[in-house]
């Protein structure tokens, strides 16, 4: 453990307080289960803030300064030796198997969406010897038996062309972009489209006429439907129409903290029932309570006791950040004010902001790299092993195999066979 690892990890054992036998179990557990985070980001690294200074310098557009530090963040631990050292070492501290990483940029448009799916093919293609990229559920199960870590990927929007020709013509890049590696889609991002409300909309009009017929076509190409960032109502429509499982990956529960980025019962229950599951995350104003680690356990704590373990699982929604990350930002230089970005267009959320969701030992307490004891944790509650097996991993494995067509996984079987 570097430094900062070790601060959280102490933060976390701080509030847990485990006793010996259910630190030791606890820690067994995770390192014999498979591990997925249902939501959530690989490492990143730290910015080369010589060379974003220099681009700002010469002029570079608003545009460019968001691609390149974007760029840098995700893609630096292939090029630069000490960030892949943390990368491997957070990867490691962590002990997780597979990520649904978010590789999509908030949206519709194919080319906005297109490039973090670039940037994380990019770090899987260069970096063979640690980590692959999971094209099928099997990949994920078979990279750990190898000892590797794995990305599966995700986009934060369905692609439209946005033309509006034809349903059909609108959804023909959902394909595509299955076939170039992603495996779930965000329906909305926190304000309407034509898909349906998201979760920030005062309205909460639900899923549209077309939404629907986006779900239908996510079923047929074997695509996942998320809601996490969906209104209530968009995210029951979505669940009594799919013919598939589908889930809600990086959310909470609205009975433990009312918020709009958590769901009511009627919502987890519609989920349910396709098979799906509600994967809690590790933002403290969402999980309210405590706003760490004993929140997370509570949210997943009422899950597990009104819905039952197999419809749950952990989406962090958050990352590790290299720990240079502070000192190469104090070398750009400030631009100045600016816009409110579309994709944070919240209705007004005090609690985002609230002093309580930001002591250091709550955010610490939920790092990135203390997923061991959140298996730990689960112990304490007195979580079967099954049950824990479940939320760390299994059922995410379990709904990918659902969703993931039948005739491709049969033809992979058949040729490995």
């Amino acid at each position: 453990m570097n430094d900062q690892i070790r601060r959280a990890w102490e933060a976390g054992l701080g509030i847990l307080q485990p006793s010996r036998r259910d630190l030791e179990h606890g820690l067994e557990l995770h390192r014999a289960s498979l591990v997925c985070d249902a939501y959530g980001f690989a490492p990143r690294a730290a910015l080369d803030g010589g060379a974003l200074r220099a681009a700002i310098e010469a002029g570079a557009s608003d545009g460019e300064v968001e691609d390149l530090t974007e760029e840098m963040g995700m893609t630096r631990c292939v090029s630069d030796a000490r960030e892949r050292e943390e990368f491997v070492a957070a990867w490691e501290a962590a002990g997780v198997d597979c990520i649904l990483q978010n590789a999509g940029q908030e949206g519709q448009s194919p080319l906005r969406l297109m490039k973090r799916l670039a940037r994380f093919t990019y770090v899987t293609d260069l970096m063979p010897e640690f980590l692959r990229r999971a094209a099928r559920p099997e990949d994920i199960t078979a990279a750990r038996k190898e000892g590797k870590r794995c990305l599966y990927l995700v986009g934060n929007g369905v692609p439209l062309t946005q033309d509006w020709v034809s349903v059909e013509d609108e959804l023909r890049y959902v394909r595509v972009f299955f076939q170039l590696g992603v495996r779930m889609m965000h329906l909305t991002y926190n304000r309407r489209n034509m898909i349906g409300d998201g979760c920030a909309e005062p309205a909460n009009a639900g899923l549209s006429d077309f939404g629907r017929a986006v779900v239908a076509e996510m079923n047929r190409v074997g695509v996942l439907v998320d809601v996490a960032h969906s209104g209530w109502q968009t995210s029951l429509d979505a669940a009594q129409c799919s013919q598939r499982p589908m889930v809600a990956s990086h959310s909470a529960c609205a009975a433990v903290n009312e918020h709009h980025r958590c769901k009511p019962d009627a919502v987890v229950r519609a989920i349910a029932d396709t098979g799906g599951y509600v994967g809690i995350c590790c933002v403290p104003a969402f999980l309210g309570g405590t706003g760490d680690l004993r929140a997370l356990l509570d949210h997943i704590g009422y899950l597990v006791r009104h819905f039952g373990a197999d419809h749950v699982a952990i989406g962090t929604d958050t990352a590790y950040v290299s720990s240079a990350a502070e000192a190469e930002q104090r070398k750009v230089p400030s631009r100045g004010p600016s816009r409110k970005r579309w994709a944070n267009f919240w209705q007004p959320d005090d609690a985002l902001f609230d002093p309580r969701w930001h002591q250091p030992e709550q955010t610490l307490s939920l790092a990135w790299t203390n997923w061991p004891l959140f298996t730990v944790g689960m112990v304490q509650r007195g979580h079967s092993d099954e049950e824990i097996q479940k939320v760390l991993g299994g059922n995410v494995l379990r709904v990918a195999r659902a969703v993931f067509p039948r005739a491709l996984q049969d033809r992979a079987r058949d040729g490995n066979s």
